[in-house]
């Protein structure tokens, strides 16, 4: 019995078909090892082009249909005479081992042309093994900086597979700021997080897309807006808040304390300000009990239990662990929202809406004939949510940090209260107007927020359609990290872009100087919706605490550990007590 291989298809064109003793490799054998290495350089589309051309699995797949690829083996043994069951069985037992390469070979068919028909070809990357990806070489403590060192090798643009899921990891401000900004429309999908999906189901502004998304956003910018995100009002009620602060403070009378939920509530109530139209007492059972779902959400969500969630949401769902709390925990301030959400529509005023969910719910009912509109109850619920989680969290973290990192540099911290003291003295009420006076301090809170990376891969996006970048091909589907930390740490733009130095924004004279790739809040049209709220914030509580307060550690300063606990979704850093001297 001959083999029937038409056009081109010769294997020792290929690879060297014999063994160690100088026979020939089976076919078969071949075969497996040849197209297995096809599809791991395919799964990554890798650096070198596949082993087969279309013809020859063109060819490959009609001989393996027509049973005429036998084992070389089996020509010592093909007569005319007739064969027995042993050898009809071994003849079958072949055949069914080598049917199974089809599903296979139709991949590499359709790989092949999409890449011809696209003349482009996918970011290289590490080669990646299936259904698991590169997850057996990735750093699980900290994903980015296998990303960082991969970026040597293959560029700063790169395809990676976390599980099944095929990302492209953009590196360096230079990537990351021509596909965010430049490139902005093609780049402004969000990626179908699978935990957030499982809470939310794809409403709300954070995770959707389309017009949804942009109905959301455009209205979530004007109604803070209006509610005076930015201005002299929002101003007012953060110096409210941060004499509340001050008195908490006040009250733990010199002793060590855990500074979380000091910062969560006193940040959280500003937030609760715009969304809900009042503030909680810091003894509040149920705002403390929100709150602390919160802190465990940021701290779940980058844990390595989280992750799997992300990468295997199916199989998780089978599973006990965590997760399952985590969720039943979530539907907690879920319901809590729409308690309140409830208490305003029994006290909706049209003609003066007090806050963002007035001005929601009048929307809601101004457009309930609209077929096509996104103004309804999940998208409310959703979108406050949103602000509620983000609103809180992210701006209390880096508050927290930021002390942290004063009471490891007690000269830094020494050094902004002596210019404060000059500036504002100890009595009056901190203004954004003192900033522009204040550079020192003005380049600490920035050099906290870059040292921090709070959100080191960036929220993931997504390619809504094929994206062609840099001379690649980002096909529709696929989920883009343009990493925020390789910004941040970009060599190229920082002087000392690995330690914590206020002079990265400060120049020769002292004065504090921009630097464009200081990315804390992303950029481009999925920036953070809330960043001129967190950077009045960050101003505004910071020298508030510095102007009354010193800040130390019952263990002194090498007691400080800054390194953060999880460092995946978010750079979380540790729980540390420290005590609060009046000045």
């Amino acid at each position: 019995m001959a083999s029937i291989l038409p056009y081109q298809f010769e294997p020792k064109s290929d690879t060297d078909n014999s063994n160690e003793e100088g026979q020939a490799e089976p076919l078969q054998a071949w075969l497996l090892k040849d197209v297995s290495e096809c599809c791991a350089h395919s799964a990554a589309d890798h650096r070198e082009h596949l082993h087969l051309s279309l013809p020859s699995i063109m060819s490959l797949t009609a001989a393996l249909l027509n049973g005429d690829i036998i084992d070389p083996e089996d020509e010592e043994d093909d007569d005319d005479g007739p064969l027995n069951p042993t050898t009809l069985k071994q003849k079958w037992e072949k055949m069914c081992r080598t049917i199974w390469l089809l599903p296979f070979l139709a991949v590499l068919m359709l790989v092949k042309w999409k890449r011809k028909a696209s003349g482009l070809s996918l970011p290289p990357g590490p080669l990646a093994l299936p259904l698991v990806g590169n997850l057996p070489v990735i750093d699980k403590s900290a994903p980015f900086k296998s990303f960082m060192k991969w970026s040597k090798t293959y560029g700063p643009v790169m395809t990676v597979y976390i599980g099944p899921q095929r990302m492209v990891v953009l590196v360096g401000y230079d990537t990351v700021k021509e596909a965010l900004v430049d490139q902005a429309d093609d780049f402004k999908g969000r990626a179908p997080v699978p935990f957030l999906y499982r809470v939310l189901r794809g409403y709300g502004l954070v995770i959707s897309n389309g017009d949804r998304w942009q109905q959301l956003r455009r209205f979530t910018l004007i109604t803070l807006r209006d509610f005076g995100m930015g201005r002299k009002r929002m101003e007012q009620w953060i110096q409210e808040e941060s004499r509340h602060l001050l008195d908490s403070f006040e009250e733990t009378k010199s002793t060590p304390v855990d500074p979380a939920f000091f910062m969560s509530r006193a940040v959280s109530n500003v937030i609760c300000s715009l969304v809900f139209g009042q503030r909680f007492d810091y003894e509040d059972n149920n705002f403390l009990h929100l709150l602390q779902i919160i802190s465990r959400l940021l701290r779940f969500g980058s844990s390595p239990w989280g992750q799997m969630y992300n990468i295997f949401p199916k199989l998780m769902e089978l599973l006990p662990g965590r997760h399952h709390a985590m969720f039943r925990e979530i539907e907690d301030i879920k319901a809590f929202i729409m308690t309140k959400i409830k208490e305003h529509e029994q006290n909706l005023d049209f003609s003066d809406p007090k806050d963002f969910i007035d001005c929601f719910l009048i929307r809601l009912k101004e457009e309930k004939q609209n077929p096509d509109t996104e103004f309804h109850k999940d998208n409310m619920l959703g979108t406050v949510v949103n602000l509620f989680v983000a609103g809180t969290e992210t701006t209390s973290t880096t508050i927290r940090y930021a002390l942290m990192l004063l009471i490891k540099h007690p000269h830094i911290q020494e050094q902004m209260q002596r210019e404060i003291d000059q500036v504002i003295g100890q009595n009056r009420i901190p203004t954004m107007d003192d900033r522009k006076s204040l550079p020192f301090t003005d380049a600490v809170i920035h050099e906290v927020q870059r040292y921090l990376d709070i959100v080191p891969l960036n929220f993931p996006h997504y390619a809504m359609h094929n994206i062609s970048f840099r001379g690649y091909l980002i096909p529709k589907d696929t989920v883009i990290l343009p990493m925020l930390h390789s910004v941040l740490r970009d060599e190229g733009k920082w002087e000392t872009p690995w330690t914590f130095n206020p002079e990265n924004f400060l120049d020769a004279n002292g004065n504090f100087k921009k630097n464009p790739a200081f990315f804390p809040f992303s950029a481009g049209k999925r920036s953070c919706v809330g960043e001129s709220l967190a950077r009045m914030e960050l101003f505004l509580f910071i020298v508030s605490l510095l102007q009354k307060f010193s800040f130390s550690s019952p263990k002194g300063p090498d007691g400080i550990d800054p390194s953060p606990e999880f460092s995946s979704f978010g750079n979380v850093p540790r729980f540390y007590d420290l005590i609060a001297s009046p000045r």
